[in-house]
């Protein structure tokens, strides 16, 4: 049976055209920093948003960590919001590999601001911690995408106050598509970033932390202690390359078919979706309906071909991507409409 998943964008396939260049992928020991499709990709990844260098990791939770780890020192603590990627999804990885704690920013749209910045900026105290990272994400957990305005103002509080600022940019491309910007115009307002290949550029594996040649040298040996040093992974690296070269362009038509979604869905009585808020590829929709079982909901969606999350709360995240087409999303919402 073919499957038309909605759970995330983390489930794309790789195109015919990775497959092919994993095979002819000319490789060599990336611990020694002699494999050039691996030299190659991080140079790409570096110029695209605007930084010294870039370093290949598995993953984007691998990136934040290690941005974290080179950033800070143990003791430290660290602005972060409460529904990020960073709190939320990488096992308190941040406490146990850097040993430093959360200052927690918790707000309805989840965004951080220049306020609470600096209520959160420890003061010189004896009882204290020192205030090490400022941790940021665009686009958000939520879908919603910060604007440059916020990105810039949110760098400048952070370096008067002498604070580094590092991005989870695990969909860097899609804030930048919303916002009809090159990524490096996010980029600029941060000390180092992370963005996914693996997400809505649909390459198999791995994502590029960037920032400057002095960081990404302490970076890459943060990544060997985590035993993250790679070989012949530029069979992965040809991937990525083909990510940033000819897959971005096409991430307009994943929100399109996102709003498409979000339209159809709010014509079902009882889902609703805040059409505000779909501004990249992702779609929350409330039910509001009596005794529904999003459980049940979502294995019968699985029984027609379609994979969902079970939900949270009560709502639904739809996420669409390269392999969900208009057509797809039509069945979709018939099949919602037979089952309720």
């Amino acid at each position: 049976m073919k499957y038309i998943d909605l759970r995330s964008d983390t489930v794309t396939q790789p195109t015919d055209e990775m497959r092919q260049a994993m095979h002819d992928a000319e490789v060599g020991d990336d611990v020694y920093e002699d494999d050039p499709t691996i030299n190659r990709l991080e140079e790409l990844a570096a110029k695209e948003v605007g930084k010294e260098a870039a370093l290949f990791v598995v993953s984007g939770t691998m990136g934040n960590q290690i941005a974290i780890m080179s950033h800070t020192k143990m003791g430290d603590e660290i602005i972060v919001g409460s529904n990020s990627h960073i709190v939320q999804n990488e096992v308190g990885a941040a406490a146990r590999l850097s040993g430093v704690s959360y200052a927690i920013v918790d707000n309805p749209d989840t965004k951080i601001y220049k306020e609470d910045v600096l209520s959160k900026i420890r003061t010189e105290n004896v009882h204290y911690p020192d205030t090490g990272l400022l941790c940021l994400e665009n686009a958000l957990a939520n879908g919603t995408v910060v604007s440059l305005e916020e990105m810039k103002e949110l760098y400048q509080t952070a370096h008067k106050n002498n604070i580094p600022v590092h991005l989870d940019g695990a969909r860097l491309f899609n804030a930048a598509t919303y916002l009809n910007v090159p990524a490096k115009k996010i980029a600029q307002y941060t000390d180092s970033v992370t963005f996914c290949i693996s997400k809505g550029l649909s390459s198999p594996v791995g994502s590029l932390l960037c920032g400057s040649k002095e960081f990404i040298k302490k970076a890459r040996r943060m990544r060997k202690l985590l035993g993250g040093g790679l070989r012949q992974a530029g069979v992965l690296a040809s991937c990525g390359i083909i990510s940033i070269e000819k897959m971005v362009d096409r991430l307009q038509g994943d929100h399109d078919n996102a709003k498409y979604l979000a339209t159809k869905l709010n014509k079902i009585k009882g889902f609703s979706v805040d059409m505000d808020r779909v501004q990249i590829n992702m779609v929350f929709c409330k039910v509001n309906r009596e005794d529904f079982d999003f459980q049940e909901f979502a294995e019968k969606l699985l029984e027609k071909g379609i994979k969902t999350n079970s939900g949270e709360g009560n709502t639904i995240r739809f996420v669409t991507n390269k392999d969900v087409s208009k057509e797809d999303i039509d069945y979709v919402v018939e099949c919602i409409r037979e089952i309720i």
